[in-house]
């Protein structure tokens, strides 16, 4: 494998993992739902706008610091929940909990961690994460997950608004995905193959969903625990139910799912702090349009009311830039900062986010600029945006 140093793009860390990941996690990670067009389209679609090159600029006291819901942040980025994080490198969402403080951006654990909220907080020293929930139907498993939360010090809550029901992923069920992986032959013969990966998993007791697995009803152990997901994601989530959430956790919040301009303005309708343009990475409603292609009619509909962010395609520094000229006051990265976990575990989450700070922060001054809040439309070239 090449050392970090040679590692120079977010794609030399997907090829990499993709050696060092078993199968199935890997694919989990690396797919989308059904053709997958709208998981290619939100990597696609950033590659279409292109930039303004000026020149004679003072480039000196460059910055790229900004807020995201208060919060003072390294860059405009922070780190999206992913479930099964845990399975791309053992005890991952703590590795990637300490590399996104080390490097002062945001890290989201999802509900479908390995790793517990508790796990986080403990090995952070109680500094401040977010916490990402979805709607279920045992109300009472959710509010103990929001009291969870604020004993662990979360600063933010995270609702994700659009896995009411589960698109199809057509290589979740050929490779029969499970946590930890069934001892099929086809998965036994792919784990001789990623001695560094069982290696780790045998050195830590984290292998299953860490808030979920004795902390919801009658889930005691693996076998009960897939029965009840399938049950729990509540079809019949409202908006209502964004007030309810709001109201009993009582602090900063945060809707991920946000597609349609109408949607924007019930968003901020509802009271919450922030909105997240996203199409689940491309895993639920497949012909949906990119995340970026979305972003500026949404940015619109809301307006000043409510902080507007995006997931969904970010590969790069030059991605930030575009999606932060766009209207993005924030975004997420979700597979980059995989990528690099499966590839080299902490170290290779750090290299992902000192890869995209340095396309940043370099494009940014090829743009005539040295202040990441004064980027706008202007540095891109007229034709190549949606608008």
């Amino acid at each position: 494998m090449p050392p970090l140093s040679k590692i120079t793009c977010i794609e030399d860390l997907r090829l990499v993992a993709a050696r060092r990941v078993p199968r199935m996690f890997y694919d989990y990670a690396d797919s989308g739902s059904y053709t997958e067009g709208t998981y290619r389209a939100n990597e696609a679609d950033f590659q279409a706008i292109k930039l303004r090159q000026r020149v004679a600029v003072n480039m000196e006291g460059r910055s790229t610091r900004t807020t995201m819901v208060g919060q003072d942040v390294a860059m405009p980025v922070a780190i999206a929940p992913t479930g099964l994080t845990g399975m791309q490198h053992a005890d991952g969402e703590i590795l990637g909990a300490k590399a996104a403080k080390a490097f002062g951006i945001p890290f989201t654990l999802s509900t479908m961690s390995i790793c517990s909220i508790e796990d986080i907080a403990e090995h952070t020293g109680r500094h401040p994460f977010w916490f990402q929930v979805y709607v279920m139907r045992d109300r009472d498993f959710i509010e103990r997950l929001i009291d969870r939360a604020k004993a662990a010090n979360c600063s933010a809550l995270q609702l994700t608004l659009d896995l009411q029901i589960l698109g199809q992923r057509h290589k979740d069920i050929k490779n029969g995905l499970s946590a930890p992986p069934r001892p099929s032959l086809a998965n036994l013969i792919d784990l001789v193959t990623k001695p560094r990966w069982c290696w780790g998993m045998l050195g830590t007791p984290r292998r299953s969903f860490g808030n979920i697995v004795g902390h919801a009803k009658d889930v005691g152990d693996l076998s009960s625990l897939s029965a009840w997901t399938a049950e729990q994601f509540d079809p019949r989530l409202h908006w209502g139910d964004v007030e309810w959430i709001k109201k009993r956790w009582g602090g900063k919040l945060i809707l991920k799912g946000i597609m349609d301009a109408e949607d924007a303005r019930l968003a901020v309708n509802s009271g919450a702090d922030a909105l997240i343009v996203s199409n689940h990475g491309g895993r639920q409603l497949d012909g949906a349009p990119s995340s970026i292609a979305a972003l500026p009619g949404i940015a619109a509909a809301a307006g000043k009311a409510i902080e507007v962010w995006m997931d969904g395609g970010i590969r790069s520094g030059q991605d930030v830039l575009k999606a932060r000229a766009l209207g993005a006051q924030g975004t997420l990265i979700g597979r980059s900062f995989l990528y690099g976990l499966g590839a080299f575990g902490q170290a290779g989450v750090t290299r992902a986010l000192e890869i995209i700070h340095k396309e940043l922060d370099i494009t940014m001054a090829f743009c005539g600029l040295t202040d990441i809040d004064r980027v706008d439309a202007s540095i891109l070239l007229p034709g190549t945006y949606p608008t």
